[in-house]
């Protein structure tokens, strides 16, 4: 079975990260997640306290996942009367390489107080129809 390069760049990729946040050089991740593979499925489960299910946008291409939200200023308070404003816009986005192809077509998901959840159903993996070459 022949290796695909780019796997191996991607796992490289994954491991400079997980370095980094262990070492704390990296920045705090703009979206916490956990990923479980399970019963056929890949579940998602991203943390987003603070934005409404129309704020958040999920894709999948190929076996990339990526969860982005962005949220506007929601007070009607004009600037000049705020002591300390912190919570204005705020835009964040994750991107995770996916265990496994999937059935893009199949996903689905959903957000309940904070929490968003994605469904993945796997592809099914093809028979090895690879076929074995004399050498002469």
């Amino acid at each position: 079975m022949q290796r695909n390069p780019f796997d191996d760049i991607e796992e490289l990729f994954e491991r400079m990260s997980r370095s980094f946040e262990e070492t704390g050089l990296a920045r705090m991740q703009d979206i916490s997640l956990d990923v479980v593979e399970a019963d056929g499925d890949i579940e998602v489960v991203a943390d987003l306290p603070g934005y409404d299910k129309d704020d958040i946008d999920v894709t999948v291409r190929g076996r990339q996942l990526t969860i982005s939200a962005e949220r506007e200023d929601s007070t009607d308070v004009d600037d000049e009367h705020y002591v300390r404003r912190e919570r204005r816009h705020r835009s964040v986005s994750r991107s995770v390489t996916l265990p496994a192809e999937v059935k893009r077509d199949e996903v689905s998901a959903s957000y309940h107080n904070g929490v968003l959840t994605v469904t993945l159903p796997k592809l099914e993996a093809e028979p090895d129809d690879s076929h074995r070459i004399d050498i002469e």
